[in-house]
């Protein structure tokens, strides 16, 4: 059983196109991984982890810090709005009796 030329011919383009739709699904595939920071592999399976040394270490340290820093910044803005909204709906007779008591407890009020 030999294949003739004429039969090559009538594969070679199916042939093509399966290799073609293959090649197109792995790159993007890796693309996507890629993007949305998956580890790659090999092609024994074993993870392929980029090499960016200590600059990665200290930029996970930095971005770290960074976050720390505006939570404990969301904190307090979260708490001054609390306060903001307490006095923009509260009645204006309890809002005025609340400064007048704290007017009276300072030491250095004039009466």
């Amino acid at each position: 059983m030999s294949i003739s030329a004429s039969d090559v011919i009538a594969i070679a383009p199916a042939a093509f196109g399966i290799a073609s739709v293959i090649t197109i699904g792995w790159v993007s595939t890796m693309w996507l991984r890629m993007r949305h920071g998956y580890p790659l592999e090999n092609s024994w399976g074993k993870p392929m982890l980029p090499h960016g040394g200590g600059e990665t270490i200290e930029r996970v340290k930095l971005l770290s810090q960074e976050s720390a820093q505006l939570r404990a910044e969301l904190g307090s803005v979260k708490d001054r709005l609390a306060v903001l909204e307490r006095i923009a709906t509260d009645k204006g007779s309890r809002l005025a009796a609340e400064i007048d008591s704290l007017g009276a407890k300072s030491p250095t009020s004039i009466n």
